[in-house]
């Protein structure tokens, strides 16, 4: 099945110019969805890992998933005040602002093995603060994935200049 095929585009949102790439079609389809899961597990099903992060929102469906497929734990990255207790967090820049990212201070353990997991990396700054968040409670990112690319925004292979294995399924030229 060709994955990008499931993924709805929609043009001019949030803005105009804007291609918006919605996973929420390729999640209403079994066969996608699980197919996209799939992928994303079966390169590391042999590399310890732990725990899976999902980055807030989408990153939650897909990490759980591919956490269940791994029979690792699952830890949520989330936008800050959401989380109840004590959290590391972490700021970083958006395209109009800065956002911040925390995590629970008792949800990995130092040297654990986790995997990253989003739906989309774009210019990587979302996926990089958690690798520095996840770093920063003790863990050793050993492989971060996401459903779509948008390669020429660069973020994949900055993700990897920070020596972070990244796995991607669906690249769209233009965003």
């Amino acid at each position: 099945m060709k994955l990008a095929k499931a993924i709805r585009t929609i043009p001019d949102y949030p803005k105009p110019g804007i291609m918006f790439r919605d996973i929420t079609t390729l999640l209403g389809d079994p066969k996608a969805f699980r197919q996209a899961v799939d992928d994303l597990t079966d390169p590391f099903r042999k590399a310890g890992i732990s725990k899976v992060a999902g980055i807030e929102a989408r990153g939650f469906i897909l990490g759980g998933a591919i956490a269940h497929q791994l029979k690792a734990g699952f830890v949520p990255l989330r936008k800050r005040g959401k989380l109840p207790g004590e959290t590391y967090a972490v700021e970083y820049a958006l395209e109009y602002g800065v956002d911040a990212m925390e995590i629970h201070r008792d949800a990995v353990h130092e040297g654990e093995k986790i995997m990253l997991i989003d739906d989309l990396i774009a210019t990587g700054g979302t996926a990089i603060a958690a690798v520095e968040l996840l770093r920063r409670a003790g863990a050793e990112v050993v492989a971060a994935g996401f459903v779509i690319d948008l390669p020429e925004l660069g973020g994949a292979d900055k993700l990897r200049a920070l020596t972070v294995p990244v796995t991607t399924l669906v690249a769209f030229e233009g965003h």
